[in-house]
């Protein structure tokens, strides 16, 4: 048992030390990419969204709103959001491969109600190491396909002709 106490705290400082050095890349056609710590993503101005989980239970989610974190990056909003920049896009990306897609239009106030978040806790806990550091929330959609687990990227595009 002895030995087994320091392996599991090599382990935990490993995770933490691995989280302390996260960024969420921000890229693509975007004016002003960003790489966002989770200290970065902690100071900005903090929204919620619930999900229902398979076995139906609903959770609080707690992090930062898709649109603040394009918006900090320079993406089209609100009356700029129109023309050729209609048909731009948001790819999240996830460390397993996992990726989802979300037009802008859908993202922004101006024209959808449309409650995106990135979190990193949940019912007012971190996430567990295998859904974190941060999962995207897309709440009020019938089944949580877009509620992607590790996400680590943004890139936004644009449906070229």
């Amino acid at each position: 048992m002895k030995k087994i106490v320091p392996v599991v705290l090599l382990l935990l400082s490993g995770y933490a030390f691995c989280q302390s050095g996260f960024r969420l890349k921000v890229s693509g056609e975007v004016p002003d990419p960003l790489e966002l710590s989770l200290t970065d993503l902690s100071e900005m101005p903090r929204k919620e969204a619930s999900l229902k989980d398979k076995d139906g239970s609903i959770h609080k989610y707690t992090g930062v709103s898709v649109q603040d974190i394009l918006a900090k990056a320079g993406a089209p909003s609100g009356k700029a959001l129109h023309g050729e920049n209609i048909s731009k896009y948001l790819l999240a990306k996830c460390t397993d491969g996992y990726q989802v897609l979300f037009s802008l239009a859908e993202l922004d106030a101006s024209i959808a109600d449309k409650n995106v978040i990135v979190a990193d806790t949940v019912d007012g806990k971190p996430l567990p190491e295998l859904k974190g550091p941060l999962r995207l929330i897309a709440e009020g959609e019938k089944k949580p396909a877009r509620s992607s687990y590790q996400l680590e990227a943004l890139v936004v595009g644009q449906i070229k002709k």
